[in-house]
């Protein structure tokens, strides 16, 4: 790509690289989870975490691929928001998988379901289950910490929403293996409770990434302001750019949204809707003038640079 920086090219190249790793290392914990599962509900729903965690990556590396495809008549801006539909849609897969799990957790413990955990043979010997279980879960937490720990600086850098919601979920994933852990440790102990009670902290933490990741989401796709890569909050850059060329625009309205990892910024008239229907059908919108609120200064397009380069 000619529209960004070499040095957040090779960035998101080493994203790109670490994602491909992660789906490697997430579909070998899937199969080792499925395999040691019994009938615990806490292992059930870190299972369903590790799959769910086949998203994040998936869903960047489609939209690395659709980004870059050059604007058309149909997509004149081109297809920078691509990540921004995709950020909402694994985002959304995250919130309503969290609302679900959690039901099902309460569910268990308002009908006080007694799992239990037997012996295996393993080698010719009886082997408990939960220590599998346990041993399972260790191996699904090292891999995702690591990679989420390299993914971090990289989404930061690049400020990319879904590598940046992928790493954080990969970064946490030892919540995740610590509650199924005491959760089989409960049932060991006889505390049938403690399964559907870890069951329901993951399910929490799902959620709670879920919503957060929508919030964002939601408003980039109704052209809000930039936000922060790790809140709803708006982005310092606004009101820089904003403050520097407002004295340099008397009467005029500085706005900024994002288009994927991209800021466009704009110069309209104040309040931005002051466009009358005769100077809409000056410039050729004739009966669908009324759709047409504002005609925009461009100060930087990145489309046009890459275009003429």
């Amino acid at each position: 790509m000619k529209d960004i920086p070499a040095e957040i090219h090779d960035t998101l190249s080493r994203a790109e690289r670490l994602e491909w790793w992660s789906i490697g290392f997430l579909i070998s914990i899937i199969a080792v989870m499925y395999f040691v599962m019994g009938s615990s509900q806490a292992m059930k729903t870190a299972w369903i975490e590790d799959t769910l965690s086949l998203i994040p990556p998936i869903v960047f590396l489609i939209s690395r691929k659709v980004e870059t495809m050059a604007p058309s008549r149909a997509y004149p801006f081109g297809f920078h928001r691509a990540g921004s539909l995709g950020f909402f849609l694994s985002a959304a897969a995250l919130a309503g998988m969290g609302a679900f799990l959690i039901y099902d957790s309460i569910h268990s413990l308002i009908l006080r379901e007694h799992p239990t955990i037997g012996n295996v043979e393993v080698l010719g010997f009886d082997v408990w289950l939960g220590w599998l279980m346990i041993a399972g879960l260790a191996y699904s937490v090292v891999p995702p910490v690591i990679l989420g720990r390299k993914k971090l600086p990289l989404a930061k850098k690049s400020m990319d929403k879904i590598l940046h919601t992928d790493a954080q979920m990969n970064a946490a994933d030892w919540k995740t293996g610590l509650a199924a852990i005491v959760g089989i440790v409960g049932i060991g102990f006889g505390f049938w409770w403690a399964d559907a009670a870890a069951a329901g902290f993951i399910a929490i933490d799902i959620l709670r990434d879920g919503l957060r990741s929508m919030r964002i989401s939601v408003a980039e796709l109704l052209d809000g302001a930039p936000r922060q890569l790790d809140s709803a909050d708006v982005h310092p850059l606004v009101d820089r750019v904003v403050d520097n060329l407002g004295p340099d625009h008397p009467g005029m309205a500085v706005k900024l949204r994002e288009t994927g990892r991209f800021v466009r910024a704009s110069i309209e008239d104040d309040p931005g809707r002051t466009l009358t229907l005769e100077k809409a059908e000056a410039i050729g919108a004739e009966e669908d003038a009324w759709r047409l609120i504002a005609v925009n200064r461009a100060l930087k397009d990145p489309d046009r640079e890459r275009n003429q380069s």
